[in-house]
């Protein structure tokens, strides 16, 4: 039977199928990490209290990245390219969600308009980021290589975006509401159509390498797009909705330490 756990478990199982899931999940927390260690360099001064919180977030970011490099050293994996395609942090950022990397890459201070922007995006990508590594958490929790990174990273995830809410809850009651769901739905928006085809290349390439059938890669492909049309006509709306989360301050500390992934 074809189930989301016997599927990442065909995966895990080949080390080729390993190295590229591995590959796509380091490439994009290391492009979450350089991106927020940028946001806080350049946050303005109204919002310097925020500073520590942004940094925080992208080490978290940059540690789920080492841990990821790790898993696959542990195999004597490698790193591989990725195919664009499967680039999700990058194709978000390509079709204008999120803050530009040009932007970023310069020194000019952010305005407060550009820290709900990356509050927003941030709010919407950490919803698709919490919900699959709480599956992975609840199928490989238990598992002797892959239990402990999982559990550490879901717990991280959901503390991002705890804040998120948290962050975007204030800057709501200063007068910054419209702002904030207008970019909310423009981010979840693009994001579920991003999310799809991203899903569709990373599903391409698993095929390719595990040798599934035409038959089997048509189902998979289906349940893509069934996801999509359930987000289209309504699914996304669960990424744009704002509550006080029960962790608050989230992110309000130092990033914990992960050395045995060092």
């Amino acid at each position: 039977m074809l189930s989301a756990k016997s599927l990442f478990q065909e995966i895990l199982d080949n080390d080729e199928s390993f190295q590229l899931f591995c590959s796509i999940a380091a490439s994009g927390e290391s492009q979450g990490g350089w991106e927020n260690a940028r946001i806080a360099a350049l946050v303005p001064d109204s919002e310097r209290a925020l500073a520590p919180k942004i940094t925080r977030h992208g080490a978290d970011e940059d540690k789920h990245g080492r841990i990821f490099n790790a898993l696959m050293k542990k195999r004597g994996l490698e790193p591989v390219e990725i195919p664009p395609a499967t680039d999700y942090t990058m194709l978000l950022e390509n079709n204008g969600i999120g803050l530009a990397h040009e932007k970023l890459k310069g020194d000019q201070a952010l305005t407060v308009e550009d820290i709900v922007t990356y509050l927003a995006h941030s709010r919407v990508t950490e919803q698709r980021a919490s919900e699959e590594m709480e599956l992975l958490r609840k199928h490989f929790a238990d598992h002797p290589d892959l239990g402990r990174a999982v559990k550490m990273i879901s717990n991280d995830e959901d503390n991002h975006l705890a804040y998120c809410h948290e962050e975007l809850l204030r800057f709501a009651a200063a007068g910054h509401g419209r702002m904030i769901q207008r970019t909310l739905r423009e981010c979840a928006l693009a994001e579920i159509r991003i999310y799809r085809d991203v899903s569709l290349a990373v599903m391409a390439g698993m095929g390719r390498i595990l040798g599934w059938s035409k038959a089997r890669s048509g189902v998979l492909a289906a349940g893509i797009h069934a996801v999509y049309l359930y987000e289209r006509l309504g699914g996304w709306r669960r990424m744009v909705s704002l509550k006080m989360p029960e962790r608050r301050d989230a992110l309000g500390g130092p990033a914990s330490a992960a050395p045995e992934f060092a």
